[in-house]
């Protein structure tokens, strides 16, 4: 009775999130049974929950030597490989927590959820609804379920799910997020703030909800809503049909040039198409830090902006003031040395408005526009020096410009599939 009494104090002090409190009690207990499953799956838990994976990790894996046939430890070790972006490894274990015990909707509803990540939004709703069929109020199960029919263009059906998983929890932080995110994708800006900001009332440190109120934000101007609208359709497509839409655009844009090249008649169409173009895929990489910036200047949005996201949108800003100056004195001076200071600033805003993005490889983008620019500092050098615009520093930056785009897409692209 006592022991029972001590694990419910622990499993309160998990709910609290004093998980240095919890931890003590729980090492307390080890050391009176040192080999309880119950004792080291809730130590492993606190561990998760502070984001010491290898920590938990070795509980785990020490707790399956004991007892290879409790499905939780298996759940609970699919969701630190979650954390570590581990996802084949999370998914086998969720699997393997399913094969131990079929009637857990906890099981099938993280199941549905790592589906979900990987965009098999039929199969994801699939499982969501096995888990439904267990416990009809589990949150995560509607949560996943709702994200999914949303996905699937079932938008009715996806928020009469959201609406229901509101009803079992109005006060759910995630649940608040994740009705704004669809909100969001499907257009409704205005209503989807208003579930961010009921989000961040209810838990104002929960990094989802500050993403999505930040966008909201972003989405009052038209063009940015645009631009979203293209972001959403090309994260709901997997890799190999993102990398479709790239490779189409791409020879559908060399093509309209080779047209336009061999046939004059044509040119007064097609020119202004391919200008028109070119502008939609360069605005593609700078409009977020070019949003971000207006937002430093909006009391609240600059609140939401991250270190990196002001940093960018700096650098960004600056490129564009070398841009802006570089022709000011080639219209002043008439001296078309100033021309290629114009293009090193208009260039430079693609690499630095993209180096900050989220990939796999932590610094690879960053450490590329440093280099990038170093290159194109040189070659405005030697210009300026030799009088010759197209020196062989000048042509490495400009192989340099054309191969990031393409090095930024794989490894924008890459993160984005699990």
């Amino acid at each position: 009775m006592k022991e029972e009494k001590r694990l419910s104090k622990v499993e309160i002090l998990i709910q609290q999130k004093k998980f240095g409190e919890a931890e003590k009690l729980l090492s307390e207990l080890l050391t009176e049974d040192s080999n309880n499953i119950r004792f080291l799956t809730l130590l492993a838990e606190v561990y998760l929950q502070q984001d010491k994976f290898d920590n938990a990790n070795s509980i785990i894996e020490n707790s399956i030597g004991l007892s290879p046939d409790t499905p939780h430890l298996f759940y609970i070790k699919s969701r630190v490989a979650i954390q570590q972006d581990k996802i084949s490894e999370a998914e086998k274990n969720i699997n393997q927590a399913i094969e131990l015990d079929p009637y857990d909707a906890d099981y099938f509803a993280l199941l549905a959820n790592i589906k979900l990540g990987r965009k098999q939004f039929e199969e994801a709703l699939d499982t969501a609804n096995r888990a439904l069929e267990i416990d009809s109020e589990n949150l995560l199960a509607l949560n996943t379920r709702s994200t999914a029919l949303n996905k699937l263009n079932r938008s009715e059906e996806s928020f009469e799910t959201i609406e229901g998983a509101l009803r079992e929890d109005p006060n759910n932080a995630f649940t608040h997020a994740n009705y704004g995110w669809g909100l969001l994708e499907k257009g409704d800006h205005k209503k989807a703030l208003v579930h961010f900001k009921e989000a961040l009332t209810n838990d104002p440190t929960f990094e989802y909800a500050q993403s999505g109120i930040l966008e909201a934000i972003k989405a009052k101007n038209p063009i940015y809503r645009i631009f979203l609208k293209y972001s959403f359709f090309m994260s709901n497509l997997t890799a190999k049909y993102q990398w479709g839409v790239i490779i189409t655009f791409y020879l559908g844009f060399k093509g309209l040039k080779i047209i336009a090249r061999n046939n004059e008649g044509l040119q007064p169409y097609l020119i202004p198409l391919i200008i028109a173009l070119a502008f939609i895929a360069f605005s593609t990489w700078i409009i977020a830090p070019i949003s971000n910036l207006f937002l430093r200047f909006n009391k609240y949005g600059q609140l939401l902006l991250d270190k990196k996201e002001k940093m960018s949108s700096n650098f960004v800003a600056i490129s564009l003031s070398i841009f802006l100056g570089g022709l000011l004195l080639y219209f002043t001076l008439s001296d078309n040395k100033m021309l290629t200071i114009a293009a090193f600033g208009f260039t430079m805003m693609l690499p630095l408005g993209t180096m900050f993005s989220p990939s796999k490889n932590k610094f690879g983008l960053l450490i590329y526009s440093i280099a990038l620019a170093f290159i194109g500092l040189t070659a405005i050098g030697l210009t300026f020096s030799t009088g010759e615009m197209f020196n062989l520093m000048s042509v490495v930056f400009i192989f340099g410009f054309v191969a990031f785009q393409w090095v930024a897409n794989y490894m924008l692209i890459k993160e984005d599939n699990l």
